[in-house]
């Protein structure tokens, strides 16, 4: 019996063993077929200490953190060829401006009502760049998204106007017709905000004349005014002298000296039109 039972005892396990092997071979797993990467929009990508960026987030409000990271803005060179995106928040960082020549588009609204008084706005405590100063009535960035990179007749960046104004001022769309800014020339500027921050931009400047209602966003707007244009020459007076602490956006000062009021002259002719110069992009250095 002894010599018949080894065998058995043999072959079972070895049964066994080859059970055991096909189980492994052939079990099923949780493994996803291979699939191929969807191609994704060309985009700088830049990295920051972790020690740095972790401090800027911490200190930045809720909203404006999430906008700094959500919104894209639109990459261009100085002929204002879009080439790429990137984040608002790495576009605002002087050191990535000063040694990557980061530019980005952007624009510049300037509504009057049908006195031809011109609405500023003065940006809210939380802004991240140029807190507490008083600008134009609008000033943002056309994003990277189909709807606000059409280039014929600045169509992309009126679509973002329109959006920005309901958002910061609480400006309804019907307000604001797109087909109703015009936009009169383009500048190219640069100016530090805090050492930190600040502003490389190619700047669309937009005129519109509308009667609208205004509710401004507090996370966006401290504070609104219409101005006549002694008004504005009083308040330029008093940034000039430093009267109140009152300080003008640095691009909004360049346009007031470089542009503002002839075109103002053509608002109140009704003659707009007569000024638009979209083909010059104006190189200003602040003042």
């Amino acid at each position: 019996m002894s010599s018949l039972t080894i065998p058995i005892q043999k072959l079972v396990a070895a049964s066994t063993a080859a059970a055991a092997f096909k189980s492994l071979l052939f079990k099923p797993t949780s493994c996803r077929p291979l699939s191929h990467p969807k191609p994704t929009p060309f985009r700088l990508r830049f990295t920051a200490s972790a020690t740095s960026t972790m401090g800027d987030v911490a200190a930045m409000d809720a909203v404006q953190r999430r906008l700094m990271f959500e919104d894209e803005c639109i990459l261009v060179d100085e002929n204002d060829h879009v080439v790429g995106h990137e984040s608002k928040y790495n576009c605002h960082l002087m050191e990535k401006i000063e040694a990557l020549n980061l530019l980005h588009r952007a624009f510049s609204v300037f509504l009057f009502n049908s006195k031809y008084e011109l609405l500023l706005q003065q940006r809210s405590t939380t802004k991240v760049t140029f807190p507490l100063v008083w600008t134009n009535t609008c000033c943002s960035h056309p994003l990277y998204r189909d709807s606000e990179l059409i280039e014929e007749n600045a169509l992309g960046v009126r679509n973002a106007a329109q959006r920005k104004l309901l958002d910061e001022l609480g400006i309804p769309a019907e307000d604001v017709p797109v087909d109703q800014f015009v936009p009169l020339g383009r500048m190219l500027y640069k100016a530090p905000s805090d050492g930190k921050w600040g502003e490389h931009e190619l700047d669309y400047l937009l005129f519109i004349v509308r009667d609208v209602s205004v509710h401004p966003n507090p996370d966006e707007v401290q504070d609104v005014k219409y101005v006549n244009r002694e008004e504005l020459k009083e308040l330029l007076r008093k940034a000039d002298a430093g009267e109140g602490g009152l300080k003008l956006s640095p691009w909004f000062r360049l346009v007031v000296d470089n542009f503002l009021f002839k075109w103002w002259d053509h608002v109140e002719k009704g003659t707009i039109n007569e000024a638009v110069d979209m083909k010059t992009i104006h190189r200003l250095i602040e003042k």
